[in-house]
């Protein structure tokens, strides 16, 4: 399987060994490069970079802001189940 990175329509980097290294990949130029993320996954990318990469983390927009309360609220549920269960 070839898994790659295509920015405005020019191959920039094949032989990714998985969609979780592209994606990460895919943020970093995004974010070195200071692209902007296309309009209809702006919201997708700010989670990502500022939530979970913690890039720029302290700049979060309305929406974001909205979801972080919520997700760290599942997050810390989840690492309690997980503990628990050694």
């Amino acid at each position: 399987e070839d898994i790659g990175i295509i920015i405005e329509g020019q191959e920039v980097l094949t032989g990714l060994n998985s969609v979780s290294q592209a994606c990460a990949t895919l943020l970093g130029f995004i974010y070195a490069l200071n692209l902007q993320y296309p309009k209809e996954l702006k919201y997708t990318f700010e989670v990502f970079q500022k939530l979970f990469l913690e890039l720029d983390a302290q700049k979060l927009s309305p929406k974001v802001i909205s979801l972080k309360k919520p997700l760290a609220g599942i997050s810390h549920a989840l690492l309690s189940k997980h503990v628990l269960h050694y």
